[in-house]
């Protein structure tokens, strides 16, 4: 996690120039929304309510990035997440 200097930092940045990304889909439906920072920060909003955006380190995206891809947010539990292993 980034140190408080580095989030405040983050948080004042200006957002004006960023371009949005998102999964496709139609203007009505409600979407995760992503746009990069030139250093690899990242700010993330919702579609239906852009005015909030949280804001993460480079860091803190590569290590949230790699949880999703290891498994750390399935729904079904396994290993990867804190179920149990079926070898008990």
């Amino acid at each position: 996690m980034g140190t408080q200097q580095e989030k405040d930092e983050l948080y004042g940045r200006d957002m004006s120039g960023l371009v949005w990304e998102s999964a496709p889909g139609g203007p009505e439906d409600e979407k995760v929304e992503i746009a990069k920072f030139e250093d690899g920060a990242v700010a993330m909003r919702n579609s239906k309510e852009p005015e909030v955006v949280l804001r993460y380190t480079a860091a803190e995206w590569e290590a949230f990035v790699l949880g999703v891809r290891d498994g750390e947010f399935d729904l079904e539990p396994n290993e990867h997440n804190g179920g149990l292993s079926q070898s008990s």
